[in-house]
């Protein structure tokens, strides 16, 4: 042989081992991963390369790919990277550094948290997370409430919901709200006796306070960003949809995808509100190699929630006679923006939680696909939460992908008990009914209206149980999920609405090696623990982004 084919030869080996050195791998772990089929596969090492999964299999791969780095995963049991189908993260963010009165059981408990978070505040005192129907009177709170312990500063508080506002009266003093001031289309004005303001402002009425509120600055909205970021990647959320997002918003995440400083991968959908949506639809569909960014749909809203009794619904409310809820939207507007969504190539995501909502939103799609095309958008409705149960067929029918947060359903089935009638329960939180015609139910948590915690969410899916295991054998059991199925909503599923399931949500060879490493193993452990597991690393592309230790 020549010393040039020696040269040659070398220089050939030498390349084959540099590559091969580049391959990574985890082994000795108890993996899970669906497939593209829906199979639950079984592994013990995982090896990846350049960020992406190159193969799962069984301890020979260790020989096979001998020059590999190695982790040892200590037989901790490892999953593919959580996706959260619907959540809002500088709400979040905001929610982090805010006053935090969730799980409040009065309003003098509110109260104490306000005077204690006031005293090294100054200007607009922000926060969220009350809940009437956790305290004694169930009663919606007056203005004076809040008065009682800070009346000198503006105070706006958001329900648990995100759906209404609970003020003081200076920031109604601010924002020149007297006995007078009308609601708007799509919103409520709560009024005390003698019909004054009472402080409680519901759905679009949100916007004559909101509009004196400040408005964050870009430092203010990175630091929610920041914020959030890190709490997801702790929960093992390695991939989000953001429903709903401002222009600021859509700045600084395409600012922070360009130069590669986004915490987690997010599917972000443009708030149909936002003053600059037709601006932001010009730009067109954003998308990258990374997989860390990709904005192509729209977030319009068709209803308010249950627990402001804004959820729209065909019947009157069972425990407010003459109520129906509120639409925010006629037909025709709706009808309006899927056409605007769909002549830029976006989807249409629309929130709907009563079932007059559902119905109104399907007959839109249905009159907008004939129209204007659009049906093959992978087009969604948000929460689907009451559906007449002849209804639920047409989600198959129009292809529309139902977009679910099981923890809803536990922490609102006292309350849905009460607001709704029979029929109405019949088609509530069904997200087997879903499953059994062929659709994808693509689950989220709805953050921060819930914690963004998806062991949370899985365990409600499988027991639709609350942490007590109440009620026995579940709140209407027959929409449980199995291990599997839930698994599957919050992972591959969740990818497929957002057009990601040839890249992320699951772990098969070309995708993205997203993964995490959890204490407990959710398919053998006691149903009733599941909500109990921790994660113990994150990572994205084969990068550890998060480690408990």
């Amino acid at each position: 042989m020549t010393t040039q084919r020696l040269l040659a030869l070398g220089l050939l080996l030498s390349c084959s081992f540099s590559a091969l050195a580049e391959f990574e791998l985890i082994h000795n772990v108890k993996g899970y991963t669906l497939t593209r089929q829906g199979e639950l596969k079984t592994f013990s090492t995982l090896v990846f390369k350049d960020g992406k999964v190159v193969r799962t299999g069984d301890e020979g791969l260790l020989k096979t790919y001998s020059k590999a780095k190695k982790t040892n995963g200590e037989q901790k049991v490892l999953l593919p990277g959580l996706i959260d189908a619907h959540g809002h993260i500088i709400g979040l963010g905001q929610n982090l550094v805010q006053l935090d009165v969730r799980g409040t059981t009065s309003k003098q408990q509110v109260g104490e948290r306000l005077a204690a978070y006031a005293k090294n505040k100054k200007g607009w005192i922000i926060g969220r997370g009350w809940n009437q129907e956790l305290w004694p009177d169930g009663q919606f709170p007056t203005a004076s409430d809040l008065d009682k312990y800070v009346n000198d500063r503006p105070v706006m508080l958001s329900r648990v919901d995100g759906h209404a506002i609970w003020v003081n009266s200076k920031a109604m003093e601010l924002a020149g709200i007297t006995q007078k001031t009308l609601a708007p289309d799509g919103g409520e004005i709560l009024r005390l006796s003698n019909q004054s303001p009472s402080g409680i402002f519901i759905d679009k009425a949100e916007n004559l306070i909101r509009l004196h509120v400040p408005t964050p600055s870009s430092e203010e909205l990175g630091l929610a960003l920041d914020a959030a970021g890190q709490h997801l990647l702790s929960l093992g959320i390695t991939s989000t949809h953001d429903a709903g997002i401002d222009f600021a918003t859509w700045q600084l995440y395409k600012q922070r995808d360009s130069s590669n400083q986004l915490p987690l991968r997010i599917f972000a959908m443009l708030s149909a509100t936002d003053a600059k949506l037709e601006t932001m639809l010009a730009a067109g569909v954003y998308k990258n190699q990374r997989d860390y960014l990709s904005i192509r749909s729209v977030k319009i809203y068709a209803d308010g929630a249950l627990g402001s009794r804004g959820a729209a619904l065909v019947d009157e409310y069972a425990d407010r006679k003459g109520h129906k809820g509120l639409m925010l939207e006629s037909q025709a507007k709706l009808e309006a923006l899927f056409a605007l969504s769909f002549k830029h190539g976006f989807s249409a995501n629309t929130h709907a939680i009563g079932d007059m909502a559902n119905r109104t939103v399907l007959d839109a799609y249905e009159n907008a696909f004939k129209q204007h095309g659009g049906k093959l958008l992978r087009n969604r409705i948000e929460h689907a939460q009451i559906v007449q149960p002849n209804d639920i067929p047409r989600f198959k029918q129009l292809s529309i992908i139902p977009s679910m947060q099981p923890v809803h359903a536990t922490s609102d089935m006292h309350m849905a008990e009460q607001r709704l009638n029979s029929l109405q329960l019949q088609g509530a939180y069904a997200w087997q009914s879903f499953l059994n015609q062929g659709s994808k139910v693509a689950a989220g948590s709805d953050f921060p209206v819930e914690l963004a915690n998806i062991f949370h969410g899985l365990y409600a899916a499988i027991t639709r149980m609350d942490h007590t295991q109440q009620p026995d054998k579940g709140w209407r059991p027959s929409e449980a999920l199995s291990r599997k199925d839930a698994l599957k909503a919050f992972s591959l599923d969740a990818a497929y609405a957002a057009h990601q399931e040839f890249k992320i949500g699951s772990l098969e060879q070309g995708k993205w090696a997203d993964f995490i490493l959890i204490d407990q193993d959710i398919f053998t452990v006691d149903a009733a623990k599941i909500y109990q597991t921790n994660v113990l690393e994150t990572w994205i592309a084969g990068e550890q982004k998060f480690s408990i230790n």
